[in-house]
């Protein structure tokens, strides 16, 4: 068979197999939105993706304010050919996950979360012109009344996460802003808020761009002993949430597998 000849029989082969593949991903795509195992927030069409995830290092603010993480350089690629880092990391640093287990005695670790916890219809409340009058600004029933009001309900296994600006914050002292005193003032989840969807929607994840899901001056956890106890799960430190619609769009949490772990750090990006 002439060159010519093989490269045209090539080319109608891959036309053809590229063709199957097409008809095979609609019609399962087809399957799923008719069978309703989708939620309307997935259901939609995706044309940008969105990172929710800072870049952390040593300076990165903790709740605690010492690092949380430390790398040290065990190879070196002039030495070695390659390079590789030893890490030390608290879990619960940059962006990340609060598995149940953090606050809880036999919740779910978060190698435990299930995975179709971790893919969630992003519902995002903004609470940002207050926040900017108010540091301890807290997200609250009303907010979410507000937000259901605009937006229909809130999905089934959807991620509602509190936009308060502060996420900006992140390379100087008023992203912890503490006082005099040593107490530190941020936005957060008010309990009742909390409440509110455990007892009103199927909601799976807390998430805020704050240092914790409780608001600053804080000193008993409420949210999070009202929340992660139930086998659901909070993100911290979240990014760009100024940068993805108020519903519409889906969070995708690249959780730590770690066994037994509390949390740790995690890539998260919307699709929107």
């Amino acid at each position: 068979m002439c060159d010519i000849c093989v490269m045209n029989a090539v080319k109608e082969r891959m036309l053809s197999r590229r063709s199957f593949f097409k008809a095979g991903a609609a019609a399962v795509a087809g399957t799923a939105l008719g069978s309703g195992l989708t939620t309307p927030a997935m259901a939609m069409g995706h044309g940008e993706v969105v990172d929710m995830t800072h870049v952390y290092d040593a300076e990165f603010p903790t709740y605690f304010g010492a690092p949380g993480i430390e790398a040290t350089q065990a190879f070196n690629f002039k030495e070695n050919g390659f390079n590789l880092f030893n890490l030390a990391v608290n879990e619960h640093t940059g962006t990340h996950v609060d598995a149940p287990l953090h606050f809880s005695a036999d919740g779910q670790a978060v190698d435990e979360i299930p995975v179709s916890n971790l893919f969630c219809p992003l519902c995002v409340i903004d609470i940002a012109a207050r926040a900017a009058e108010d540091a301890d600004a807290q997200v609250t029933p009303d907010d979410l009344k507000a937000w259901i009001d605009a937006n229909g309900p809130i999905p089934d296994g959807a991620c509602v996460a509190m936009h308060s600006g502060w996420a900006g914050k992140t390379g100087s002292d008023e992203f912890r802003n503490a006082d005099a005193e040593g107490k530190m003032h941020f936005p957060g989840f008010h309990v009742e808020a909390a409440q509110m969807l455990l007892e009103q929607s199927g909601a799976v994840a807390l998430a805020v761009d704050t240092l914790s899901l409780d608001h600053g001056p804080s000193a008993d956890f409420v949210t999070h002993y009202a929340w992660l106890p139930t086998n659901r799960y909070g993100i911290e430190n979240l990014a760009n949430l100024d940068k993805v619609p108020a519903s519409g769009a889906t969070l995708v949490v690249g959780a730590p597998a770690h066994r037994g772990g509390s949390g740790g750090p995690a890539r998260i990006f919307a699709m929107v």
